[in-house]
């Protein structure tokens, strides 16, 4: 596979799933079945079907029990104790298991129907123009969504804060910029907010629909929209 593209595949399970409440205070929010299966195995079978080298989840809340799932299948564990890093931290953390060049990063608590997130984001890679190139959903197909869009993006894509673009979870990102952030524990917004201001943090439209299970009332909506039952 050439270096500039894509090798690892970073999947994020490590926080709390405050937003559901009683649902993960005997399990971690990955763990919580959608369609009889965890939610993190709908993320990974999306995953491999771009055949990464290597995919890395991070763990931290109730690690054990995530562990234990995902010690079976073909993925390698970012333990993050005593303390959580957060997305840009748990990222930076993880660099030693995920290797160089850019990466894959994706979050483990949303459903697609659709196009293979991460293939799309492989065709439309273009590292010569792009230091990041994030995958997101118009306010109107984000199902389950709570509150209003992140982003809004330019007639190339370029991306600027605020608008109707939901951020879906899933990027291409590169990492060199990790190595001058001194905090320990950290959003990636720190990662990128240099790209934005250089016009090289890129928005992908996804043209299907896509589920936000970061909270109970989400479980449902993925179900129907994973069975077509969604209007």
């Amino acid at each position: 596979m050439p270096r500039d593209l894509p090798r690892s595949i970073m999947v994020y399970a490590a926080g709390f799933g405050t937003r559901m409440k009683t649902l993960t205070r005997d399990m971690p929010k990955p763990m919580i079945p959608v369609a009889g299966r965890p939610l993190i195995d709908h993320t990974l079978d999306l995953a491999r079907a771009v055949d990464p080298e290597r995919i890395v989840v991070n763990t931290h809340y109730k690690a054990d029990i995530l562990q234990n799932h995902l010690a079976p299948q073909d993925v390698l564990i970012s333990d993050e104790q005593p303390e959580i890093l957060d997305t840009g931290g748990g990222l930076r953390h993880a660099l030693p298991l995920l290797g160089g060049g850019p990466v894959y990063t994706s979050n483990s608590d949303a459903i697609w129907a659709g196009p293979n997130p991460f293939q799309m984001l492989r065709t439309a890679w273009d590292p010569a123009r792009m230091d990041g190139l994030m995958l997101c959903v118009p306010l109107a197909r984000a199902v389950g969504r709570q509150g209003g869009g992140d982003f809004s993006a330019d007639e190339v894509g370029r991306i600027s804060w605020g608008g109707d673009l939901v951020w879906g979870g899933v990027q291409i990102i590169k990492t060199a910029g990790l190595s001058a952030i001194k905090e320990q524990a950290f959003s990636t917004r720190l990662l990128w907010n240099p790209m934005i201001e250089a016009g090289r943090l890129v928005a992908l439209e996804y043209p299907g629909h896509w589920c936000d299970v970061g909270h109970p009332e989400g479980i449902t909506l993925a179900e129907q929209l994973l069975t077509g039952a969604h209007v």
